[in-house]
């Protein structure tokens, strides 16, 4: 298997789900004691937030730096390829390609391609605002998937962004969040006609499960995770 490089601590809480799914996915294709072979950069997420907020005012050279810096020293410490463990940080992969001579592997790719994988034709995607609005996600899925993608509202965008940041990525998770989240995913499927969901936040996975809405739930951490093990053993 090649070295699977994660950039996590953007998020801890999605970043022990994915070295947890990818160990697991691993130990169903080869045995009980079978693993994969993995490094991980764990960002300090205090100081990563604050660079968050310099973005969101116009001023991406810190965040930029560290994911960088972040994807260098998985390449050093012998990554074959790199994945990183945030929808909206995958912003930054062409970025970080330019930087280092082993492959991102694009979480965008993963779920355009597991959402085609189903014939779904139209989908709603939740996340960060960046993530929602901005077309480097949305882009691809519109473009080399020829899905049709909707969003919520501004003020949907905003409460659903605010849940994020100040709740899932401290790891909490309440049944008033979960419903507010539910409500927001059926009046798209009611409204917009999306035939499923895009979780476009690794932490919303924890939050919003299938068996909660009517529509077929994409879960954006378990479909890295699972594309990254067929990576690493170059199917």
């Amino acid at each position: 298997m090649k070295t699977i490089g994660i950039i996590g601590g953007i998020s801890w809480v999605s970043s022990e789900q994915y070295y947890r799914f990818i160990n697991e996915m691993v130990r169903d294709r080869f045995g009980p004691t079978c693993s994969a072979p993995i490094l991980m950069y764990s960002i300090p997420f205090g100081e990563f937030s604050q660079e968050e907020r310099r973005a969101s005012k116009g001023d991406w050279r810190p965040l930029r730096r560290t994911m960088v810096d972040a994807a260098q020293r998985l390449q050093r410490g012998g990554a074959d390829f790199i994945i990183v463990a945030s929808n909206t940080m995958n912003s930054t992969d062409d970025l970080i390609e330019k930087n280092v001579t082993i492959p991102v592997l694009s979480i965008q790719d993963a779920v355009g391609a597991a959402v085609q994988d189903k014939g779904l034709k139209k989908v709603a995607l939740l996340g960060t605002t960046y993530t929602m609005e901005e077309p480097f996600y949305r882009g691809v899925l519109e473009g080399d998937f020829a899905l049709q993608v909707v969003t919520p509202n501004p003020a949907e965008r905003d409460y659903i962004n605010a849940v994020i940041f100040d709740q899932l990525c401290a790891g909490v998770f309440t049944k008033k969040a979960r419903d507010h989240f539910v409500r927001i995913i059926e009046r798209l499927v009611k409204e917009k006609g999306a035939q499923g969901v895009i979780l476009g936040c690794t932490e919303i996975p924890l939050l919003v499960k299938q068996k909660d809405v009517s529509v077929p739930v994409f879960d954006t951490t378990r479909i890295h995770s699972a594309a990254a093990v067929r990576y690493s053993l170059g199917e």
